[in-house]
């Protein structure tokens, strides 16, 4: 290819200033652009391909668009339509500096067109304001998930603070000021903070389990106010206290609710909840309990294209899992009859008017090229041909995509989300609850407020990417004159090193990298719960995160410490041996039988406790023996002692036998030490009895090791695609695996507790007036349908805290309490690993 001008010939950098200085750069800054020939050739083709010496920039804007060139002078992946979008974002004023045009190029390497304005916006900071509160509570909330120490944490605490996503486009004076602020309020001043001693390490007590309704209340141990009382939560405004453009609709919505604070948790049933979907769950149902008000469960049915069956049931149960009861479940659906009557009325009002562009003229109308949106030519139609027209879209004159209702908002405005919203739309798709009854479905954006409105709702809580969907929100509400609820976001959360992406996640299970929607290695709420997870655990990790405008982008690691920490004190505790290896005790006889009592938990009684026999053939881990002992090894070797827990006496190694052709240890003999004066053990060992008659040992079929299923914290950064970070050894399976005979009578244990409290729930569900009034999507509970295997949990001693799967074929559980269990023909154990010991794994898996 021939070079260019500015390529090829010095004294192109001359010619250019001039044509550089037409732009509203100065003579300085224009010799400094001309310099570097490559970034002076895209400035150059920039300002000629749209005008932009005629677009009177001032400098600062001429400026920015000189740093636009210098980055695509360094990319060949921005395409000219990603181009012509960056630049009519810089004429629009939404990229203001030298860093939002950094980020945007970034984005647009990623993201070719049409471009997502919303996501663009939040990536590039448009718009972007927080108030000096909300600072504050970023800044509190990042010192207490980092478990920050005192003041010799300030310098890494700024930096940290500054690199947080939500937080990158604050001025780094006001992050300096505010972290400076918050330590103060922490530690004190920075001349009386001292650095603390370090305590003398202490026996852990067991930690109280919280309980779901705890954790929604944001109850703690410590004098901590309420996550409800606090930040974000604590700063909403009371109910009636959201303006009204008459005071009469004010009255209205308070004598609905009784001055209660009302709001909704308003799923769209496309697909199935993610650990994201839980903070919301919290937020809204948790913030109505706290003060004593009432929160609707609503499915935001109006796309019948995208909507299925399993995924309305599976919602309704996850919340039920998780502890909640909607007070309603309502549907979107409920009110298509009001929702097209208000339709109606907005056209006689001037305020809509049916369209028939095609969505590339609608897309471009609305700016998605360089120049600023303009109107349709429909938007100016007389009002009784849009009521005409919207008749003919209700009757099924036409078909998708012909024809649309859009609302007349306001153009001139600066936020895209006031740009001729779409109201209704044709679909050729029957709908669940209504059928074939309507042609047309209203959208997500002339819906969510009306439905909000109709329900009374005190505070629509909902995440931080709505915020530039609040103005049109309340124009709308405005513009019909209905009541006016007030839209808050707070920020949502999310995990490093998995993804939530409902696209995503159905090709994971297209194309058998994961098992489905449930499978344990995903972040959905059934897959956590499939992997044992607690609904409490789920709730406390929440809880404990607060709540404030910035996104939570938090490690797995730390989710699994919240899990840890919460199944320590309230898991019973099992022997278990993950590669048995058989020890024959010489020094008994073949009957030899001793009962042990032992207790489910050392420090919480209330758990019970249960007998295990103890007997001549005991099965202990492959890693607690080996043949060459040293100094630092403890466990057992030959000649060598150590204690068994809960075992009347320690055991010596006598002999070994071992496979002749693999030369493995199959068989390990030893002497009770049980009498004279024993050697006293330095180290002790779980271990299973061989016992027939009581059913022991419990023998595991498969036991899955779970470890994260990419191999990057950020998995959407992998080339091409995600599925490049997919780590190829994400689950472990480990077969014959041995648990002590407890298991059974725990087993049972918990199913029963299971089955009484889902009746009871059952019983109260009963009991709320309209409960089971609604279709096939919400029917009569069935409390054995409420019971998932995953109820089962316990920690594996020195092992792992884990939970039957529901792959296991359990008949067992299905016998009489005073019939001895054991594994039937045809029974099949599965166990999950829920989390290890600690963070990095300790001993065994």
């Amino acid at each position: 290819m021939a070079p260019t001008k500015s390529e090829s010939d010095p004294t192109a950098s001359d010619t250019s200033i001039p044509l550089f200085k037409s732009i509203g750069l100065s003579q300085a800054k224009a010799a400094e652009a001309a310099k570097n020939a490559k970034s002076a050739n895209v400035l150059r083709n920039l300002i000629v391909s749209y005008d932009l010496a005629e677009a009177r920039l001032d400098e600062k804007q001429a400026t920015v668009i000189t740093a636009l060139a210098g980055q695509l002078a360094k990319t060949e992946s921005v395409e000219p339509d990603e181009q012509a979008f960056a630049i009519r974002a810089i004429l629009q004023g939404k990229l203001k500096s030298v860093d939002q045009v950094n980020a945007a190029v970034k984005y647009l390497e990623k993201f070719k067109a049409p471009i997502n304005e919303l996501e663009f916006d939040t990536e590039c900071g448009v718009g972007f304001s927080i108030t000096s509160e909300e600072l504050h509570d970023a800044v509190t909330s990042y010192i207490r998930e980092n478990s920050v120490a005192g003041w010799h944490n300030l310098g890494s605490v700024i930096s940290g603070v500054k690199a947080s996503p939500a937080l990158r486009w604050v001025n780094p004076l006001e992050v300096k000021n505010a972290v400076e602020k918050a330590f103060t309020e922490t530690f004190g001043t920075k001349e009386a903070a001292k650095p603390k001693a370090k305590d003398p390490k202490k026996e852990k007590a067991a930690q109280p389990t919280s309980t779901a309704s705890e954790a929604a209340a944001g109850s703690s141990s410590s004098n901590r106010k309420p996550v409800f009382e606090e930040g974000f939560l604590g700063a909403l405004h009371k109910p009636g206290e959201n303006p009204q453009i008459r005071p009469e609709l004010r009255e209205q919505h308070l004598r609905a609710t009784d001055g209660q604070v009302w709001t909704r948790f308003p799923p769209e049933p496309n697909g199935y909840l993610h650990i994201g979907h839980s903070k919301a769950i919290f937020v809204n149902f948790g913030y109505a309990a706290h003060h004593g008000g009432k929160c609707y469960l609503r499915f935001d049915d109006t796309n019948p294209e995208k909507e299925e069956a399993r995924y309305f049931q599976s919602i309704i149960e996850v919340i039920r899992w998780l502890g909640f009861e909607p007070w309603k479940i309502t549907y979107s659906s409920d009110y298509f009859d009001q929702l097209y009557d208000l339709a109606i009325e907005l056209i006689k009002r001037d305020k809509a008017y049916v369209c028939h562009c095609t969505q590339e003229q609608i897309k471009a109308d609305r700016g998605e090229k360089i120049s600023a949106p303009k109107a349709c030519v429909h938007r100016s139609r007389p009002i009784q041909e849009s009521l005409d027209e919207f008749q003919k879209m209700a009757d099924g004159y036409y078909r998708p995509k012909e024809a649309n209702l859009r609302m007349k908002m306001d153009l001139t405005d600066g936020n895209p989300q006031m740009w001729d919203l779409t109201a209704y739309r044709v679909l050729d798709a029957s709908h669940h609850r209504t059928l074939d009854k309507w042609k047309i479905y209203p959208t997500y954006d002339y819906t969510h407020c009306l439905v909000d409105s109709f329900e009374n709702i005190s505070h629509s809580l909902c995440t931080t990417e709505f915020i530039a969907s609040r103005q049109s929100y309340e124009w709308l509400c405005d513009a019909l004159d209905v009541y006016k609820p007030r839209q808050s976001e707070f920020g949502r959360l999310s995990l490093q090193g998995t993804i939530n992406s409902k696209r995503k996640i159905l090709q994971l299970v297209d194309e058998g990298y994961v098992s489905g929607w449930d499978d344990p290695r995903l972040y959905t709420l059934i897959a956590l719960r499939r992997r044992g997870v607690p609904p409490g655990a789920i709730l406390s990790f929440v809880s404990t995160l607060g709540v404030s405008t910035a996104a939570s982008n938090i490690q797995i690691a730390r989710f699994e410490q919240t899990v840890r920490q919460y199944l320590e004190g309230s898991a019973p505790r099992l022997f278990m041996v993950m590669r048995p290896l058989k020890v024959i005790i010489e020094n008994v006889p073949d009957d030899y039988l001793v009962m042990v009592d032992k207790p489910f938990h050392p420090k919480n009684p209330q758990l019970g406790s249960s007998q295990i026999p103890f007997t001549r053939t005991i099965y202990i881990d492959a890693d607690d023996f080996r043949l060459e002992d040293s100094k630092d090894y403890f466990r057992l070797a030959p000649g060598k002692s150590v204690g068994l827990f809960q075992a009347p006496y320690p055991i010596t190694c006598t002999s070994y036998k071992t496979d002749s052709a693999s030369g493995e240890v199959t068989e390990v003999f030893c002497r009770l030490e049980d009498s004279g004066t024993p050697p006293k053990p330095k180290a002790y060992i779980q271990w299973v009895a061989e016992h027939a008659s009581s059913g022991s040992p419990v023998c595991i079929d498969e036991t899955r090791i779970f470890h994260p299923l990419f191999k990057s914290d950020n998995p959407l950064a992998a080339t091409p695609d995600f599925k490049a970070d997919i780590n190829p050894n994400s689950m472990e399976v480990i077969k014959g695996a041995m648990v002590e005979v407890s298991f059974w009578p725990l087993a049972k244990r918990c199913v029963a507790d299971a089955l009484e409290e889902a009746r009871a729930r059952s019983a109260k569900i009963k009991a709320i007036p309209g409960a089971g009034s609604h279709d096939a999507h919400t029917p009569e509970i069935t409390p054995e349908q409420l019971v998932g295997k995953e109820c089962v949990r316990f920690q594996g001693l020195r092992v792992a805290y884990l939970a039957v799967d529901s792959d296991s074929r359990l008949g067992a559980l299905d016998e009489p309490s005073d019939v001895t269990p054991g594994i039937r023909q045809g029974d099949y154990l599965v166990l999950n690993r829920i989390a290890s010991l600690k963070e990095d794994a300790g001993k065994g898996i």
